[in-house]
């Protein structure tokens, strides 16, 4: 099974590394490879360009072209926006959006000529950095929207508890971290910073480090989701 820490030891190392990485997971944890017209229409990415007036950072076009119509990986909770849908607000230039529009997450303008430039993300504090790479970005875009996406066939559900502290080790014990940088939840500091782990078919994502913070979590299957359950001790929302 596949094994998002073990694929990702020693962290994302650029765009290259993040694409490869995204092929497989793709693959071999949803079961649909990336293929030709799994990504935005050039013509599309082009009417942005121009539309907004400049050339797209490359770590984000690239991201587009690879998989920006694969919305199994990218629009189930907060969505990637169409390339056409791209705009600019207070000088970042804004590539997702929280399913409300209570966020966003964009690169500063004074970064857009970078080739894999910084995200920030908007908060109640106004723009703070997110992650240090947007091919970093797209990595974590895609692990959330599938640890929230909907049921598939061949894919287990997804469950949530408000882990208590005494459940900690039980996670650390069986579970490995996943070399992601931290990074803020926008909602706040009581949800941050967020953290992954995993293990063979099984996807973890921890939100703050208070007690009873929110543990996300979904398996390749029931079976393997049922299994998390079991090992972490928790008020599981669909199970225990």
């Amino acid at each position: 099974m596949f094994d998002v820490a073990a694929e990702l030891r020693g962290g994302v190392k650029g765009p290259r590394h993040a694409w490869d990485f995204l092929r497989a997971f793709a693959a071999e944890w949803v079961g649909v490879p990336v293929a030709a017209g799994h990504g935005s229409p050039t013509e599309d990415l082009d009417a942005a360009e121009q539309e907004l007036g400049f050339v797209l950072p490359s770590a984000l076009r690239e991201g587009f072209l690879l998989l920006g119509s694969r919305d199994d990986l990218t629009r189930n909770q907060d969505p990637l926006l169409q390339p056409t849908g791209l705009f600019v607000e207070d000088g970042v230039l804004v590539f997702r959006r929280e399913n409300q529009d209570c966020a966003w997450w964009g690169i500063s303008l004074d970064e857009v000529e970078q080739d894999d430039p910084p995200v920030v993300v908007q908060s109640p504090d106004g723009w703070i950095p997110f992650l240090d790479r947007m091919s970093t970005a797209w990595v974590e875009l895609v692990l959330s929207e599938t640890l929230f996406a909907d049921a598939a066939p061949g894919r287990g559900l997804h469950d949530a508890c408000e882990l208590p502290s005494s459940s900690l080790p039980a996670l650390e014990a069986a579970f490995t971290r996943v070399d992601v940088p931290d990074y803020p939840m926008w909602v706040g500091p009581d949800d941050s910073p967020v953290r992954w782990y995993a293990g063979p078919g099984c996807l973890l994502r921890r939100d703050g480090l208070e007690d009873l913070s929110w543990l996300y979590v979904r398996g390749c299957t029931d079976e393997v989701t049922e299994g998390i359950r079991r090992t972490v001790p928790g008020r599981w929302e669909r199970g225990s």
